[in-house]
This record gives C-alpha cells, sequence and structure tokens, in this order.
C-alpha cells in the first residue's frame, strides 16, 4: 500500500496467541511464542488469570505480584512480546479439573465474551495493527475471533496429528456406527483418512463413549466444528514421525509439523512455563546405578483414577525397583496404607519436578506414564522406554502410537486379568534385558529423526519458515499490504 506522499507503508506481523489453561499446552505456546518473537514477529500473548497466577508463584521471580509480566525478560532481550491476562469467567479458586463438565460449560458459553472483550481491546490500541490470531485448536471460539476482527485465523494442535486426523473424522465415526450409538461398534477402525486401522479403544476417550450428549462430547463437537473454519494448522509433532497423517490434513488446508517445538537456547529467554512449583531430585537420582530407577507421573490431571494408583503402587512395590513417583500433594493419601515405609530406601515421592531433567538423568532406566504428547517427545530426546497407562482424552491413542507405530514402549495392562506379579515382572523387563534393548534402539531411531528435524535444514525448521510465509500470503490477500520479509532467521 502506497501513502498520500508516494512512500511505501510497511507493517510487521502481530499476532495474538491464545494458549489452553493446561500444562501440557501452556508449555509449547510459551516457546513457541518466543520462537516466533525471536523471528521479528509482534506476540500478543493471553493467559487465564488462574494459570497466570500459578505461573509466577511457581517461578523464581524477585518479587510475585500478581500483575507480573512472565515476559519481562524476553522485552529486555529485545523481543517484541506482550502479555494480556484475560478472565474465563469462573472463580481463580475454583479447582476446574475436579469439576470438569462445569468447566467445559463455561469454556463454551461464558469464555467467549470474555475473549472477545480482550480481543477489542488489543486491537483497538495494537502498533504494529494486529493482522494473525494463533489459538488452541481446543478453544470454540476463535473462528468467530477471527471473523470478527479480519485475523488469519491459525490453529495450534499440540498433540500428535494422528489425534487430530481422528478428531476431524467425527462424523464419519458417527455415520459407521463406531461412536454416538446405543451400542458402539468393537471392530476395528479402518476408514479414517490418514490413520491405520485402529481399535475403539485406540480412540481418544471422548470418542469411547456412546453417550455423545454428555459434557465431553459437546464441548469435543464445539471444538472441531470451529477448527474447521481454520485458515491454517500448525502441529507440536515431527513430519517424519507421522508423515501419512500429515499428508491426508494437507489435501484440506495448510498444515504444519513444527515440533519439538522449544525455545531459542539464551539464558535470556528462559520463561518460567510450569505452574507447579519444581523440586529439585538431582541428588537422590545421583545416589542410584545406570537405568535403574522407575520414573513414575501421569501428569497434572489424574482425578478420579484412586483405586488405579492404589493398584499400581502394589505393582510397583512388587517390582522392588527403585522409584520416583511425581503425584500432586492433593493425591498421595490414595496410595495404600503403608506404603511409604515400605518403599523407604528406593522410593521418592514428590509433588512435581523438571521432568526433562529428571528423565534426561542416567539413572533412570523407564517412564511409567499416562501418554500425554509432551512426555513421549521428552523420553524419545532422552531415550526412556514408556509403560503406557493412560487415563484421558488423547493419551489412549498416544498409547498406540507408542506401542504400535514408534514401538518405544509397552501396555501397562495389556488385558482385563493380570496379575500383580505379571505386572511387576513387566516392569523390570523395561528397565533392563533384551526387550529394554530393542526399545531402546527405536527411540534412538525416532531420536534420530527429531534431531534432524530441528536442525537449520530440518522440516521442522522449514516448516516454521514456510509457516510464516503463509501467514504472510493470506494477511496480504486480506489487506493488500506490503510486507517485510525479515522473518526469518
Amino acid at each position: 500500500m502506497t501513502t498520500m506522499d508516494g512512500s511505501e507503508h510497511r507493517r510487521k506481523l502481530h499476532a495474538v496467541f491464545l494458549s489452553v489453561p493446561l500444562q501440557g499446552h501452556i508449555r509449547p505456546a510459551i516457546n513457541l511464542a518466543i520462537d516466533l518473537a525471536s523471528r521479528g514477529i509482534t506476540i500478543t500473548f493471553i493467559v487465564i488469570r488462574y494459570i497466570h497466577l500459578q505461573l509466577v508463584n511457581s517461578a523464581d521471580f524477585p518479587d510475585k505480584q500478581n500483575d507480573q509480566d512472565i515476559f519481562e525478560g524476553a522485552r529486555r532481550a529485545g523481543l517484541d512480546i506482550r502479555y494480556e491476562i484475560i478472565d474465563d469467567g469462573l472463580p481463580v479458586e475454583y479447582d476446574r479439573m475436579k469439576n470438569i463438565d462445569q468447566n467445559f460449560k463455561a469454556h463454551i458459553h461464558v469464555f467467549p465474551a470474555h475473549a472477545d472483550f480482550v480481543m477489542k481491546k488489543i486491537v483497538r490500541r495494537s502498533d504494529p495493527p494486529v493482522n494473525f490470531l494463533i489459538a488452541d485448536t481446543f478453544y470454540t471460539c476463535s473462528g468467530d475471533l477471527a471473523k470478527k476482527y479480519g485475523l488469519v485465523n491459525v490453529s495450534f494442535w499440540t498433540e500428535p496429528a494422528l489425534v487430530l486426523c481422528i478428531y476431524n473424522h467425527i462424523d464419519l465415526l458417527k455415520q459407521n456406527g463406531h461412536y454416538a450409538c446405543k451400542e458402539n461398534r468393537k471392530d476395528p477402525i479402518d476408514y479414517i483418512p490418514g490413520v491405520r486401522a485402529i481399535e475403539p479403544t485406540d480412540l481418544p476417550s471422548f470418542l469411547q463413549d456412546p453417550d455423545a450428549s454428555n459434557m465431553g462430547a459437546q464441548f469435543i463437537q464445539a471444538v472441531f466444528d470451529d477448527e474447521k473454519t481454520s485458515d491454517i494448522v500448525i502441529i507440536n509433532t515431527i513430519q517424519e514421525l507421522e508423515l501419512e497423517a500429515i499428508a491426508s490434513m494437507l489435501r484440506s488446508k495448510p498444515t504444519y509439523a513444527i515440533g519439538p517445538i522449544s525455545a531459542p537456547e539464551s539464558p535470556q529467554l528462559h520463561i518460567s512455563t510450569t505452574i507447579f512449583r519444581e523440586l529439585d531430585c538431582m541428588r537422590w537420582l545421583d545416589t542410584k546405578r545406570e537405568h535403574s530407577v522407575l520414573y513414575i507421573s501421569f501428569g497434572s490431571f489424574c482425578s478420579g483414577n484412586e483405586a488405579a494408583m492404589r493398584e499400581i503402587a502394589h505393582e510397583v512395590l512388587l517390582s522392588m525397583v527403585n522409584f520416583l513417583w511425581v503425584i500432586r500433594d492433593d493425591m498421595d493419601e490414595f496410595l495404600p496404607d503403608g506404603f511409604t515405609e515400605a518403599a523407604e530406601g528406593r522410593g521418592l515421592i514428590v509433588p512435581w519436578c523438571n521432568q526433562k531433567k529428571v528423565i534426561s538423568h542416567p539413572a533412570v532406566g523407564g517412564f511409567l506414564t499416562h501418554c500425554g504428547w509432551n512426555s513421549i517427545l521428552e523420553s524419545i530426546q532422552c531415550e526412556v522406554p514408556l509403560i503406557c497407562f493412560p487415563l484421558f482424552a488423547d493419551q489412549f491413542t498416544n498409547r498406540r502410537i507408542v506401542v504400535e507405530e514408534f514401538q518405544i514402549g509397552i501396555n501397562l495392562h495389556d488385558r482385563e486379568e493380570v496379575s500383580r506379579a505379571e505386572v511387576a515382572e513387566k516392569i523390570c523387563r523395561v528397565m533392563e534385558g533384551s526387550m529394554s534393548d530393542n526399545l531402546r534402539k527405536n527411540l534412538r531411531e525416532r531420536k534420530k529423526a527429531m534431531k534432524d528435524a530441528v536442525t537449520a535444514n530440518g522440516s521442522s525448521r522449514r516448516n516454521i519458515r514456510e509457516f510464516i510465509n503463509c501467514v504472510e500470503k493470506k494477511v496480504r490477500s486480506k489487506e493488500d499490504i506490503n510486507f517485510s520479509n525479515s522473518y526469518d532467521n
């Protein structure tokens, strides 16, 4: 665009970034925001208030004020990254994970008005002007916001591409009787584009329930109705590890695998990405021999699985392995009576820790996990075999990826009736022996693909550059403005 005096007006890219308030989503979102800002893109990062307070309280800020800006250091380092705090319609002290249906309901019906209010404020005052929106896919209002404010709509998916393929074909699952039927079909599902034949038990938990009228099903339907309106999809995965799923998605819209997402290596750009205070476990791990410790963590959400926790505790004791178990303070009461005493000397229980740092320690030989996608990616990077015990959402599909596709782990319980002794033996076999050797060999192969992807000319680095170019083109088509090509590193 040319101004009245004949000079050319050049506008930077400016994204509003909206992240879902869950630990597994916040970390890649913050890292991606820093990465994009380091490429010259202006970022306005929106965080929900109760998560903001947890980020501040868990970090080593000199003065933990309620309005502390977590990106303050990044701005001092020269990045144009701004910070907005937003309410989600629920009280700050309300436990959203223990009242998940109410949380879903507020997410669909209350949060959009709060998001619109903040978006209007940002769009009106921002310099440079906002021209695209990056929103976690699990928002139900992204399409409306992008349309109302004339923004390019980017959907940010923090789970495997395979899971997104499945969710994008909910209607196909319904038509074929594998979902939302009085009695869902039990035979394999072999008709989803980009997805090899899977068992119904491999579907995300929301799609295993025959009742499509419950709040979880309503939430998922609203999310993926909204996702259809996105212009571009970016995924925290590695292209070479999910070729079929990504190729299938590319048929409908630009899709870019840009994982594993990490911020540029710089002490100045170190931003707190944890909502829990981390305890240092290194001194304890230093006392254990190589590959002798089983790391156990079921993520930040495992409410409602108390009986399973007790059973796993018995199996871990029977295995006689050393273990480091991350279990929230409000969950440790569900461990069996006498567990702490029985595990004395070979077990350590902590409410939270730096997981990447722990599993990269030579003493750690296995990871008993809920199969969160971040945990899987970190395990590949650290070459730690996985023992899978999914609890919720995408974790059931992720287990299939780990066990069947990547072959880097095993199921904890692979049939309904299994003795504690059998499970204890399985744990030991993952830690050492021929099974462990095979899993580690496969881990090394996956790790190589991951490392290659993030080299300067690797697929993930190329894809993020192509993603930015795609955004520029779509913004041009909306605004007819010339853009600087200075966003590549």
